[in-house]
């Protein structure tokens, strides 16, 4: 919704928006932008008057601006609504979906086809460092969007997704998550396949070649041409090897080197490079695209670094994301020492879906940290008993002084969560940046 706001704006909009509670790095974007931000949902907004509400999925029924908007009868739209009609109309929509990977594969195409010179428009659930802003108009036709399968609105119970018409479709993975709204994956996969039959005959779809409930999705019906990607052993028509070789039906196409961590990385980037291609942008360009790409804020982003010790923010939402996430980076640093600090404080997580799974996703840690968020409905202690890696904190003090030890030990510390967690982040490093100037 704050990039969507950017997007008013840069089209002569005059935007205000409201929200409960808006952290960095969108409040200072929206700042930035000149966006009037309003702290809850009072009914003195009316006196604003707009001429349209954009209504987030994150409101329903009961809350007191939208049960005025209502009553009122005041014209009012969801924001995949706006999209369609005000930004994404006449444009070729490039979109990136799945379960995983969204954010950091929309921000590498994006960057591609800027690197290639089509100066894209783009809208993206995080900040591309290359960019500095989630979303723009761009002057092209073409236009790149993170597509989330979340519902769309209270009054439309869709995935977002369906309404962004994308002629150009990279199905990066699918698992089961969103438990708040889905009762399985099976259902999951319905909404996939309803995004699949919305893209046109014309158009190209990139799919993950190794993902089981992808494969599914598509046999259920699919009217697209479409190219898979993954490992050589799943006879895809992309491949890339551990090295970064890259494939495309058994030719070579070029050599991957960048600073990106992992194996989802990697397919990240193979998908992007055939989608790319989809459009005319040749493997090799989008090869020196990639060599380029500085990542994602909140994506394993180094935040700050002391002699001994290295730490980082990542946007952690899902298991399979943690230990993705944490794989990497023990690719990188092999025997070093990680420590994971995590916030389960997705919905999924939170209702507990996940099980011993969310334990298991943090394996190549050497020592965790779990902090209970608000509304937890399961005991984080009962999961981590007798093992002694693991460590439960529900109070954030004696968190943050057993980080700063932490720190002091050395190693690389990753804060996970997809939320604020209460300013841990920017307190860890004042704490320790005071304690080096008292040591001097």
């Amino acid at each position: 919704m704050g990039s969507l706001a950017q997007l008013a704006v840069e089209k002569g909009i005059r935007v205000t928006g409201c929200d409960q509670n808006v952290y960095p790095p969108m409040s200072d974007q929206l700042e930035a932008a000149g966006i009037e931000l309003i702290q809850g949902y009072s009914e003195q907004q009316l006196e604003l008057k707009p001429d349209l509400w954009v209504i987030g999925n994150a409101m329903s029924r009961g809350n007191p601006l939208v049960e005025v908007i209502l009553n009122k009868g005041l014209a009012y739209v969801s924001g995949p609504e706006f999209l369609k009609s005000e930004i994404l109309k006449d444009r070729w929509v490039m979109a990136v979906a799945g379960t995983h990977g969204k954010t950091s594969t929309a921000s590498m195409l994006a960057w591609a086809l800027e690197y290639a010179g089509f100066e894209p428009g783009y809208l993206i659930g995080g900040v591309p460092a290359n960019f500095g802003h989630s979303a723009r108009l761009g002057k092209s036709d073409f236009f790149v969007i993170e597509a989330d399968e979340y519902d769309t609105a209270f009054f439309d119970k869709r995935s977002k997704f369906v309404h962004y018409l994308p002629r150009t479709l990279i199905l990066n993975n699918l698992e089961f998550d969103h438990a708040d709204i889905f009762d399985n994956v099976k259902a999951i996969r319905r909404q996939f396949h309803h995004l699949v039959r919305v893209v046109p005959g014309d158009g190209t779809i990139i799919a993950n070649g190794q993902d089981k409930n992808l494969k599914k999705v598509l046999k259920q019906g699919c009217w697209t041409p479409v190219q898979t990607f993954g490992s050589k052993q799943e006879k895809c028509d992309w491949v890339i090897s551990k090295s970064g070789k890259i494939h495309y039906e058994q030719n070579e196409k070029g050599q991957l080197d960048w600073g990106q961590l992992g194996k989802h990385n990697r397919f990240n980037a193979l998908a992007v490079i055939a989608a790319a291609r989809s459009i005319g942008i040749d493997p090799e360009t989008t090869i020196k695209a990639l060599a380029e790409f500085r990542g994602v804020k909140r994506r394993m982003e180094l935040i700050g670094q002391t002699e001994n010790c290295r730490i980082y923010d990542d946007f952690a939402h899902h298991p399979t994301a943690i230990a993705t996430t944490l794989e990497g980076l023990r690719a990188k640093v092999g025997k070093q020492r990680i420590i994971a600090v995590i916030e389960p404080r997705s919905n999924t997580m939170k209702m507990g879906v996940h099980g011993k799974k969310l334990l298991k996703s943090a394996e190549e840690a050497d020592r965790v940290y779990w902090f209970k968020p608000e509304n937890l409905v399961w005991d984080l202690s009962e999961m981590t008993s007798g093992d002694l890696k693991h460590r439960v904190k529900m109070d954030f003090d004696t968190l943050l002084d057993d980080l700063i030890n932490e720190v002091a030990t050395g190693g690389h510390l990753v804060i996970m969560s997809n939320g604020g967690f209460m300013g841990l982040h920017k307190k860890l490093l004042n704490e320790v940046k005071l304690l080096a100037e008292a040591s001097r």
